[in-house]
């Protein structure tokens, strides 16, 4: 019991531990159709092509020491991403990184 827990005079677990919601349902099973990884600094990306009985999509993971952040991309933007990260490439190689001034 923690601390600051009282127990009830009408029994039971106090009411911030009741739950009325069902637990996560498990979503539609998935197929791995293409799964590579790539490692960028102390980063490592794993880029999976996947289809459900909604569509493919892409999974992005990004993992950095052990957290995982993701990002899914349907089938259908998939050209419009790939542009986008185009542009993006092609500003970076054209802009000239920012130098620190010497002391």
């Amino acid at each position: 019991m923690i601390s600051n827990e009282r127990p009830s005079p009408y029994g039971g677990r106090p009411r911030y531990y009741q739950s009325h919601q069902s637990p996560p349902r498990p979503g539609p099973p998935e197929e791995t159709l293409r799964s590579e990884k790539l490692q960028i600094e102390r980063k490592t990306f794993v880029f999976t092509l996947k289809e459900n009985p909604r569509g493919r999509f892409l999974r992005i993971t990004e993992d950095v020491g052990g957290r995982r952040d993701n990002i899914i991309v349907p089938s259908t933007g998939l050209e419009d991403f790939k542009k986008l990260v185009d542009e993006m490439l092609k500003t970076s190689n054209e802009t000239p990184p920012k130098t620190e001034p010497e002391p």
